[in-house]
């Protein structure tokens, strides 16, 4: 059925009756819809078989999001998350999702927190790397993967991180040092 037929029998119920059948129109735009999906995905295995491929072989969710704020200098900051990447311009699948994660700086001390749902604590390797720069959240469960690297805003020092972890929500504390070198400590999550 085309667009145009759907069109057509969805007006034709408004003009036969005052009170048209809801019902009706749903169920011919859901069947239009499934038969828009059937045509769209075998178009796409005889045009690009090698790339329709790779969606076959996906298991599990496809995630894709992004978060919008306000920078300190006025300019909109835009960070995605979830497991497509953009690989050469192209959107590209992976088996690890990137979390959504905030970044906090304070005088003495950044904070940065994780979305990190469904899994364990105990599978959670959090590390600082030993230019004290960068924070790496890696987390596995039988299902989900996580990974992400977070550029700080200041040096850091590793030894005297803390981490925590509670409903899916991972919240690293991080001091603030000067110039001197940090080395790379694993950091313990409670």
């Amino acid at each position: 059925m085309s667009w145009d037929e759907w069109w057509r029998r969805r007006r034709r119920y408004w003009d036969e009756d005052e009170f048209f059948d809801i019902d009706r129109i749903f169920e011919d735009l859901m069947r239009f819809m499934r038969e828009f999906e059937k045509r769209f995905f075998e178009g796409l295995r005889e045009y690009r078989p090698r790339e329709y491929e790779k969606f076959e072989r996906i298991e599990g969710p496809v995630v894709y999001g992004f978060s919008i704020t306000i920078g300190p200098d006025g300019k909109p900051i835009i960070r995605e998350f979830g497991n497509v990447r953009r690989v050469r311009g192209k959107p590209e699948i992976v088996e690890e999702r990137e979390p959504l994660v905030d970044v906090f700086e304070s005088e003495n001390e950044i904070t940065v927190v994780a979305e990190i749902p469904g899994v364990d604590k105990e599978k959670i390797d959090v590390k600082v790397t030993e230019d004290g720069k960068t924070l790496i959240i890696n987390a596995s469960n039988d299902k989900r993967k996580y990974y992400k690297e977070v550029d700080l805003p200041s040096k850091v020092d590793p030894s005297s991180a803390k981490a925590s972890y509670k409903n899916g929500v991972l919240e690293v504390k991080l001091k603030k040092i000067g110039k001197e070198e940090g080395r790379g400590v694993k950091i313990k999550v409670e």
